[in-house]
This record gives C-alpha cells, structure tokens and sequence, in this order.
C-alpha cells in the first residue's frame, strides 16, 4: 500500500512537471517540493570570486553582520548573510579599479573603521593586546611552577623530619637515638 501512494506521488509530481505554465518551484531540472528552503536568489559566482588575492583580503576583514567571522568565511558558510555578499562585491570592484591588497585593507578602514580588521594594527596602545595575554601566560606560569616546587620541598622535609623522629619502642634510650641519627647523618654525606 505504501508503495502504491509513493508510485502514485511519483506519477503525480512528473505529470506536474511536464505542464507547460512555470509555477514557483519549477525548473529544467524538475519541481521543487518547498521552493521557499532554496532562500533568495544569488547572483552567479564569477572567476573573480575565488580569486586567492580577495580570499586573503577578506580572511583580514571581518563581517559587519554581527557574526565576529571574516568575510569569506562568511559569505561561503552562513547563506543568510546580506552583509558579506555586499562587502565581497565592495573588494572585487575596488581590486577591479587596480587596488592592491594593502590599498582595499586601507580603504575598508577608512569606510568602517578600525573595527572592520580581524586583528588590530601592532602599533600604540594595540601592542598589549599582542604582549599582555604572553606575559600573563608566563606569569601565572611561573607562579604556579615556583608554587608546584615549594610543596614538593615541603613534603620532602617532612617526610626527612618524620624518618629521623625517634621512633616508639621499648628499651630504646636517648643515647642510642642520638647514636642513630650521627650514623645517618654520615650515610647522607
């Protein structure tokens, strides 16, 4: 039964596919069962595109959508982005005026700001953010080894204290421990 509703569906949607008036949905290719999943139409991609000069340009640039991504990766991983298309068209036709790399990545800034670079410029008050969180890094590190090797002296004390504490026992006098402890003390030597 359950094959003859898909047959059945099958004949339906190619008798439907074959009607002459296009409807939404309706291609060379076939019907579309949702035409609304497909999202708004995109414009063909072009060489220019995946040009690996505009990739790298975009890899510093980040997308203004709010997403905190650069704008290839946006452009070619969230479809719903209306920002990154836009900003994409913006660097292929300032590449097309003759613009270098170094010259799109100025002229972004000078439009948005310095906001628009994945990473600030190493200069004035950007260097912290490039040697604070290292230093910071090393910091606590060095905090944490020198607090690692302490304990591990402590423990080391006292379990050398604890060895040459007279042990308990009956007929043991203070001469003979005080006899002990010279002998080790002489063996460690």
């Amino acid at each position: 039964m359950l094959r003859r509703a898909f047959l059945s569906f099958q004949q339906d949607t190619s008798q439907s596919a074959t009607v002459a008036s296009p409807r939404a949905g309706q291609g060379d290719v076939g019907a579309l069962f949702n035409p609304d999943v497909a999202g708004r139409p995109r414009a063909p991609t072009l060489e220019s595109d995946n040009d690996v000069v505009v990739r790298n340009t975009e890899l510093k640039l980040r997308c203004n959508c709010g997403c905190t991504l650069d704008i290839f990766t946006c452009r070619t991983t969230d479809f719903t982005c209306t920002y990154s298309p836009a900003l994409h068209r913006e660097i292929v036709a300032l590449f097309a005026d003759g613009k270098t790399s170094e010259g799109v990545i100025a002229a972004f800034v000078d439009k948005y700001g310095e906001k628009i670079l994945m990473a600030p410029k190493p200069e004035g008050f950007n260097i912290a953010g490039y040697v604070v969180p290292g230093a910071a890094i090393l910091t606590v590190g060095g905090i944490v080894a020198w607090i690692i090797r302490r304990r591990l002296q402590r423990t080391a004390e006292q379990a050398l204290d604890q060895s040459l504490a007279p042990l308990p026992g009956p007929g043991v006098t203070d001469a003979e421990m005080e006899r002990l402890r010279r002998e080790l003390a002489e063996m460690e030597q």
